[in-house]
């Protein structure tokens, strides 16, 4: 896989300031559901945020998390050009399926692009399935991806680089649990092990 064009602490940075986003509001409005204990990740359970979205899988058809209830869901905010923190996100992910055995197949991960314009459905369509056969690429219009974004505080923007552009993003994975509730955000430089030890507490919540 190419290298990355970002420092380690570039992503730390990105990673923390999406972290302090997300504790704000929980402190500020409180938790109607009951906390996760002892999370690698930071726990989110009742934020007040991220309750859903529509979006177009590569074959046209609109999901919604309503299409994943009964499975606890990982899902990813990035674009197909990324050189190290996407691919290093969804490689953890194939790892955290197959450390979870057999509850593995209660795991579904989707890949939401923030890069519409050059991820066309068949090219997300590759690069999710590139990692494992089940995982789902998701897109939108320019208008529909920002808004999602917004809806799950996902900060995204615009890099020019010589004749092109890359993109920086938040490097956080959402789960949600069988309900479609949203339980944990995964910091990026969490092992898949740890990982697993968080969406396992999340899998036993219903």
């Amino acid at each position: 896989m190419p290298s990355s064009r970002f420092s380690t602490p570039r992503r730390t940075l990105l990673a923390a300031l999406s972290a302090a986003v997300l504790a704000f509001p929980l402190a500020a409005c409180g938790k109607s559901e009951a906390s996760l204990q002892d999370v690698h990740g930071i726990d989110l359970s009742g934020a007040s945020f991220g309750d859903g979205f529509r979006l177009k899988d590569p074959d046209g058809r609109v999901r919604t998390l309503e299409d994943f209830k009964g499975k606890v869901v990982m899902m990813f905010f990035g674009f197909t050009q990324c050189p190290d923190v996407c691919p290093t996100a969804l490689v953890n992910a194939s790892q955290i399926k197959s450390l979870l055995g057999k509850d593995g197949d209660d795991l579904q991960v989707l890949f939401i692009t923030v890069d519409p314009e050059r991820d066309t459905p068949e090219v997300l369509r590759e690069y999710a399935q590139a990692f494992d056969p089940s995982f789902l690429g998701l897109y939108g219009s320019l208008e529909e991806t920002a808004a999602v974004a917004k809806a799950y505080r996902v900060y995204y923007a615009k890099v020019p680089t010589g004749n092109s552009y890359t993109m920086e993003h938040t490097a956080l994975t959402y789960v949600f649990d069988r309900q479609g509730k949203l339980r944990v955000a995964l910091r990026h430089e969490q092992t898949p092990e740890q990982s697993v030890e968080d969406i396992r507490k999340v899998m036993a919540l219903n």
